[in-house]
């Protein structure tokens, strides 16, 4: 749960994926919004929740992280409980971040933060660093500030790929089109919401 309480220091409005309504009600947190189709809600957390709460979308074609994304609208979003868990549900959250990118979430979990990354963002990120690349989808870009500048380079899901890259000062990335996913430590949280909201991080203060 520290990392739902880390979230919940940044942004107040909490919405619950399907049964993520359970583990926010038995941290004592009353979820505004329930989203999913509502196969692993519990009966008792369904009987808790204001019915107003509850938006339930039936159709099996996407999952329930892609429902919330789908249907929710914020400056950003962090997403808690889809790193780190199974294998199959973090890919297919990761895929979820590119095909939804027009919506801007940090996934956080326990060792990392992934989100889709934009056309451009620069980053006031720590020097030594991680950062990872992974393309879901054939991408070229430029950079400044990592130790291997992925200028020239042709990234794609089953050739060319950039991760354990290391920060050597501020971060400047560019894409020309969607599909690279953005993997740093979770020591990165306040850099990342900095560089997404085009304000100065506390590292630049």
């Amino acid at each position: 749960m520290d990392r739902l309480n880390a979230a919940l220091i940044h942004g107040k409005r909490l919405v619950a994926a399907d049964g993520g309504a359970d583990a926010a009600l038995a941290q004592g947190l009353m979820p505004e919004a329930v989203i999913g189709d509502f196969d692993s809600l519990s009966a008792k957390a369904r009987a808790t929740l204001p019915p107003e709460s509850l938006h339930q979308v039936a159709e099996q074609d996407s999952t329930d992280f892609e429902k919330v994304l789908s249907r929710v609208r914020a400056p950003m979003l962090l997403a808690v409980g889809f790193l780190g868990l199974r294998l199959d549900h973090q890919l297919a959250a990761l895929t979820a971040l590119v095909a939804h990118a027009h919506q801007p979430c940090l996934l956080l979990g326990t060792d990392d933060i992934a989100f889709a990354a934009p056309p451009e963002i620069a980053l006031d990120l720590a020097p030594g660093s991680r950062l990872s690349l992974y393309p879901l989808a054939p991408v070229t870009g430029r950079s400044a500030g990592l130790e291997w500048p992925i200028d020239g380079l042709t990234f794609s899901p089953s050739g060319r790929i950039g991760t354990s890259n290391r920060v050597t000062g501020p971060v400047r990335l560019a894409f020309d089109g969607p599909g690279m996913v953005v993997i740093t430590p979770p020591e990165a949280l306040d850099a990342l919401l900095a560089g997404f909201s085009g304000r100065p991080s506390a590292r630049a203060r």
